[in-house]
């Protein structure tokens, strides 16, 4: 994710323009799906863990409250940024953001084979870091007390959805999460990269969209908190907003994006074959 932001201009108080960005993502999506094996698990391992981080932060923020007012939901959805702002500006790969690199495919920059390993490659790592921080949580005793029950409560409120909420859910989220992601490649100061993260990403968390690395961490973590979710209500969660936040991601920002900017943009990659 990070390699998406370009280097900061010394000084630059303007932003890059629409144009740049798609030439940016473009570029960082050849770069994506060129990268090494153990970097690219790495870094993906560490995209589950920040998100998780930030999903720890927004359960204890909206926790020990017997009302989850309007107010409350926008805390929590500050507070769930910090993830993001992590991925973004710490560097670390995640599957959400990475939904873009569609963008460098429909250029026949990349392969389908490259897409669709650094996609299977980083959604494994995603679900790794989730299970460390998830893992490590639990020996802490985090999951007693409020945090428990709230942990809880949002579990039970995710499988609770049905399949077409889920899916809806995850279009419109993922489609705010890519555009925090834009808005973070056209800052030239880390101040105006994390303003730009945190309005889109509090935005989705406040309003209940579903975010499926977040959800790899959100629903086992109400599991062991008392939640009662079976592998298949985790299953019915996870796959239709999976595939909502693939739609919201390439198609209404990336590809949107390239119909708008991209066709007239050249850059030094030569097209690969298959």
């Amino acid at each position: 994710m990070s390699r998406m932001i370009p280097n900061m201009s010394a000084g630059g108080l303007d932003a890059h323009k629409p144009a740049e960005i798609t030439r940016l993502v473009r570029l960082s999506g050849v770069t994506k799906a060129e990268m090494p094996l153990l970097p690219l698990i790495t870094l993906s391992i560490l995209g589950g863990a920040f998100i998780s981080f930030g999903a720890l932060f927004f359960t204890q923020t909206t926790s020990g409250f017997a009302d989850i007012n309007g107010a409350l939901k926008l805390m929590g959805g500050i507070a769930f940024s910090l993830g993001l702002i992590l991925v973004v500006i710490g560097g670390a790969e995640l599957f959400t953001g990475n939904t873009m690199i569609v963008m460098a495919y429909v250029d026949k920059r990349i392969t389908t084979k490259a897409l669709l390993r650094n996609w299977a490659v980083v959604l494994v790592g995603n679900g790794l870091g989730c299970i460390a921080v998830l893992l490590l949580v639990q020996g802490s005793g985090l999951l007693d007390g409020s945090h428990g029950t709230r942990a809880a409560a949002i579990a039970e409120a995710k499988i609770a959805l049905t399949p077409l909420e889920a899916f809806c859910r995850g279009i419109l989220c993922n489609a705010l999460v890519c555009l925090a992601v834009w808005l973070a490649v056209s800052a030239r100061s880390t101040l105006g990269m994390i303003l730009s993260i945190v309005w889109p990403v509090s935005a989705f968390v406040a309003i209940g969209l579903e975010h499926s690395i977040a959800n790899m961490y959100l629903i086992p973590a109400g599991a062991l908190s008392g939640a009662e979710v079976s592998f298949a209500a985790l299953m019915g969660n996870l796959v239709p907003v999976l595939l909502g936040n693939i739609i919201g991601g390439a198609g209404i920002v990336a590809l949107a994006y390239r119909l708008a900017y991209g066709r007239n943009l050249a850059d030094e990659h030569p097209v690969p074959a298959e």
